[in-house]
């Protein structure tokens, strides 16, 4: 059996990769490096470079390497960006999704693992995020995401499509200091940039009603989700059941006030951040439960704060600065 991760030269899919090969699952990444580093792959994984919407290269992917499911990572994950470039979202996303899903069905592949988003709930009116919390997407890209678990669940009904959604929290550190975090939205890596370059971060608010007055939210580690990726993947290939979708989640949250601190520790550079106004609707906490994904999914925080925090700066500075040791 072989497993194909879409976006697998990504941050995430790359750590996806990298669990599958330590439990022995052969695995093919497509990838069209658009955010993806082709350094991330494995010399010894196949790689094939191309989009998701080419159904063509994805059905000749499918014969080549005898694929028997999907994890599918790929899509474009900019949520602010998506407000400003809806189509672009959909197309990659929504498009994108579809067309996969119309390959597997013709080669015969029933079985996939979607990545989908903490953004299909919106801003929750709950402090504890459940499956069963109301989806109220406020992006683009949270509407886009929540399309796509309906497009598996309408496979499914259809052609007895067997698949599961992991919708992830905030995702953060690093399982291999090869490979980082390069968004250029994501807090970890601005903050860090920040402190390479010689800047002082930036926090939204101290005001929330929260311990420190900076907002909660709910940091996991990279490597522990990939971790559940697999145990997914192998639930599938055993026909063994599983749900529609499951958070990944801490339970607890960290604030942002928190990161800092941690940051500061981790890095040996002393920095009080500076303080700009909220951004509107920000919540003051978001916090998910995982005892489903526990349940099921070998789902469990491995990582502490510290270690997410450290393990991401030291991935983080070979990606900047090649020639810094660990």
């Amino acid at each position: 059996m072989t497993w194909l991760v879409t976006g697998g030269a990504g941050y995430i899919g790359s750590h996806v990769v990298r669990a599958l090969l330590e439990a022995d699952l052969r695995t093919v990444v497509l990838d069209d490096l658009s955010t993806g580093h082709r350094g991330f792959v494995p010399n010894d994984v196949p790689f094939v470079r191309g989009s998701i919407l080419d159904g063509d290269l994805l059905l000749d992917t499918f014969r080549e390497h005898q694929v028997t499911g999907v994890i599918h990572v790929a899509g474009f994950k900019y949520a602010g960006v998506s407000v400003r470039e809806p189509l672009h979202t959909y197309q990659q996303n929504v498009t994108g999704t579809a067309t996969l899903l119309a390959a597997m069905e013709s080669h015969g592949i029933d079985r996939v693992v979607f990545s989908s988003s903490a953004a299909v709930y919106g801003t929750p009116d709950t402090e504890l995020v459940t499956e069963q919390t109301p989806k109220r997407p406020q992006s683009p890209y949270g509407e886009s995401k929540l399309i796509g678990e309906w497009l598996l669940a309408d496979q499914g009904v259809a052609r007895g499509l067997r698949h599961t959604s992991l919708r992830y929290f905030n995702v953060v550190g690093s399982g291999d200091p090869a490979l980082y975090d390069s968004s250029p939205h994501n807090l970890f890596p601005l903050v860090f940039t920040a402190l390479i370059e010689g800047r002082t971060p930036r926090i939204f608010g101290d005001d929330y009603a929260t311990p420190d007055g900076t907002n909660v939210r709910d940091y996991i580690h990279v490597a522990d989700l990939a971790v559940s990726h697999v145990a997914a993947a192998k639930r599938l290939d055993a026909g063994e059941p599983v749900e529609a979708a499951y958070n990944l989640g801490s339970g607890s949250g960290s604030s942002v006030g928190e990161i800092m601190a941690a940051v500061a520790e981790a890095t040996g550079i002393a920095f009080t951040p500076e303080v700009a106004p909220r951004r509107p609707g920000d919540p003051d906490r978001i916090v998910a439960s995982g005892d489903l994904a526990a349940r099921d999914l070998d789902w469990k925080m491995r990582h502490t704060l510290a270690e997410m925090v450290s393990s991401q700066w030291i991935a983080t500075r070979r990606g900047v600065e090649p020639s810094v040791a660990s």
